[in-house]
């Protein structure tokens, strides 16, 4: 018995524990090879995400507001409906991370004057995209996180469990997804 405890602290520090050694096995997250900025811009219904702890407040209605400024960032505008009726609004920024085109952006939501900090930066990769910039899903390198984002509030079936199907074979556990909820028009 003893000698299993010592065997599992030993690949414990190794890193290698079934979880770990799991992990080790998925290959790095891919992004969609690229995208035309322009295109994205605009408003993006939240259709599901991955729950985490800056939206647990959100019940319903989450939607996101993307606008190119003229230095070439773009504008981040977040709302949501919260329990007691009411909306809550945030406001930030997200910087592109390579090329033009690249599907690669880090956002930040703290204030400006943190924003030499990395710490205030997560990363927001476009890991899908229709053709025609209808829907998408976006998450980050270690797939901790995950939103599907559509340009209307709900998404057609075949749609939607096409996307589920290749987010899953990139290594994303769509089974933590859950539904966002949208009032009717």
């Amino acid at each position: 018995m003893f000698a299993r405890v010592r065997l599992f602290a030993i690949a414990a520090l190794l890193g290698l524990t079934p979880s770990a050694a799991g992990r080790a096995e998925i290959a790095p997250l891919e992004t969609v090879s690229k995208v035309d900025v322009t295109r994205y811009m605009g408003r993006w219904y939240e259709v599901a995400k991955f729950p985490n702890r800056f939206q647990r407040q959100c019940i319903s209605d989450a939607v996101a507001e993307y606008r190119l400024a003229a230095d070439g960032r773009v504008e981040v505008g977040n709302r949501c409906r919260l329990a007691d009726g009411t909306t809550e609004n945030v406001t930030g920024v997200a910087r592109q991370i390579g090329p033009s085109n690249s599907p690669k952006f880090e956002v930040r939501f703290a204030p400006a004057w943190l924003s030499f900090l990395p710490a205030v930066w997560g990363d927001y990769w476009i890991v899908d995209l229709a053709a025609d910039y209808s829907l998408a899903a976006v998450s980050e390198p270690k797939r901790e996180f995950l939103w599907i984002l559509s340009r209307e509030p709900v998404v057609p079936t075949a749609a939607y469990q096409a996307l589920l199907g290749r987010l899953r074979a990139a290594g994303l556990d769509t089974d933590k997804l859950v539904a966002t909820q949208h009032a009717a028009p």
